[in-house]
């Protein structure tokens, strides 16, 4: 509702403004009452256009659900980790508190980034391995590439 008010008084002011220049005996092509066109009607006109039609809204709720994902993201990997690499779709429901079609969308997602693999057991469970996860305890054990 408060972005309906919004826009409309946006909209209207940008209206009123331009009724006035359009009144007005200033020259409307010299640089200066373009400038000010611009700052009083255009910049008013198209943020009210965009309250009305919920877009300045809608930005910010795709980037809490982009930094709710890479939330989850990161907790898979703190749990890949816990588990030596290997996770079951119910695992991570569980551990993460998700709906198990939340979970599995998610760990497609891995996949489809190249993060984890896919594998079937002889039972038909379906495994997501995260190969440096599964190798993460060794990681004291490396050697510099360039000693000499």
């Amino acid at each position: 509702m408060g972005r309906k008010i919004g826009g409309g008084v946006l909209l209207l002011v940008a209206a009123l403004m331009l009724l006035g220049f359009a009144r007005s005996s200033a020259s409307l092509f010299s640089p200066t009452a373009l400038f000010a066109l611009l700052l009083t009607v255009a910049l008013p006109g198209y943020f009210g256009i965009s309250l009305l039609r919920g877009s300045l809204g809608g930005t910010a709720k795709s980037r809490m659900q982009a930094l709710r994902q890479q939330t989850i993201d990161a907790e898979i990997l703190k749990l890949a980790m816990a588990h030596r690499g290997r996770l079951t779709e119910v695992e991570v429901a569980a551990a993460l508190a998700l709906p198990p079609g939340e979970a599995k969308a998610s760990l497609e997602g891995l996949i489809a980034r190249q993060v984890a693999d896919l594998e079937v057991t002889d039972d038909g469970v379906l495994v997501y391995t995260f190969h440096e996860a599964r190798y993460f305890k060794g990681k004291n054990d490396t050697q510099g590439l360039l000693d000499a």
